[in-house]
This record gives structure tokens, sequence and C-alpha cells, in this order.
């Protein structure tokens, strides 16, 4: 059975769609309700880099089974199709909140380039195949008990992945810095990480 560790990386949305983004803003500024505070539109396109709609894709991480962790990086487009042709001889997706997040936002940036996924997969919740996501088969599906990948990385006894040159929040300052291999490499240790976390917990270490 082939096991794929993965993560992603992902960009606010590309100035070319900032006109749009711009109309969706004035919309819900316009709906807001009185007195609610608005977040300067800034924030708004920032936070697009949670969304598969305008958000984008900088990398991908994996490691299938045992193998080395290896990155894909360059055009979106190239890199969902990648992707996908990896994922034909995979069995289970192994990730850390990859059902709310990363597959999610991958599938939505696939629709949005035209580019046919290899395998079907079912977002439901509850189970641990073929998507076995860490975060949520640590809290046995508690919505209430989320964790982060540090937190539980330091209560299992491994070392954090954080505290390197590049952290999350600055992703996209780095890559408008031209700092692409220092955000691969932060997503490579990522995915080490939830490797070792993974077969921590399926006692396979």
């Amino acid at each position: 059975m082939n096991k794929l560790f993965f993560d992603i990386e992902t960009l606010p949305a590309s100035t070319e769609s900032h006109t749009i983004l711009q109309e969706i803003y004035d919309r819900r500024v316009s709906h807001a309700a009185p007195g609610k505070p608005v977040p300067p539109f800034t924030e708004y396109v920032e936070k697009s880099s949670f969304d598969g709609a305008f958000g984008r894709i900088a990398c991908i991480s994996y490691a299938i089974n045992d193998d080395p962790v290896q990155t894909l990086s360059g055009e979106e487009k190239d890199i969902l199709t990648k992707f996908w042709e990896i994922a034909r001889k995979v069995d289970v997706f192994v990730g850390f909140n990859i059902i709310d997040f990363d597959m999610r936002f991958i599938f939505q940036r696939s629709v949005i380039w035209n580019v046919r996924p290899t395998k079907y997969l079912s977002f439901a919740r509850y189970r641990s195949d073929p998507m076995f996501d860490v975060m949520y088969e640590w809290s046995k599906w508690n919505m209430q008990d989320k964790i982060s990948l540090d937190s539980l990385a330091k209560a299992l006894g491994f070392p954090s992945s954080k505290g390197g040159t590049i952290e999350g929040k600055d992703v996209a300052q780095a890559y408008l810095d031209g700092r692409i291999k220092e955000i691969c490499q932060y997503c490579e240790k990522d995915v080490e990480l939830t490797r070792k976390i993974y077969k921590k917990m399926t006692f396979e270490a």
C-alpha cells in the first residue's frame, strides 16, 4: 500500500485578480452591519492565501512511503498536473489538516486550472481512508480539540519544524523576494515531521 505524505504552501491572489477581489470586498463592505469594523482591503487580499478560489499554490512537498521528501514548484498548473500523476499510484494520502485545507485547496485549484484529478477522493469525515488527516485522527474528530502541528510534535517528543528562516506567515513575502528554495525547505520539514507523527500514532515507529 502506497502512502503519500504531503504538505502545501500557498500564496495570496495574484495582482491580476485584485480587480475581482476589490469588487467582492466592496460588496461585503456595503453589506456589513453598521458599526462592525471592516478589515482593510490589503488584509482581505492576504487572507486569500487560504481561499482556493483566488489563492495560489507555491509548492507541494511530498514523500511516498519511506522515500526522500521531494518538492514540486514552478508554474501552478504544472505543479497540479505532476501532483495528480504521482497520485495515480497512491492508496492513502497523509497530512496535517488536509481535509479542511491542503487537499481541498488542491482540488479547488485543479478546477480553476482545468487539471483533472486522477483520483476521486471522498472528503467524508470520521474515516482514515483514503485520507488520513493527522490533526483529526489525533483529536478523534473532536472539532473543539484541534491541535497545531508544532504542539503535537512537542507532545510526542519530536523536534519542531518551526524556527527556521521561514514560517507560514512569511511565505508570501519570501515568495516576492524570490526565496523559493527556502519556502520549499520549510514545506519539506513539515512533511518529514508529519511522517514521523503518523508512524508514532499508528505504532509503526
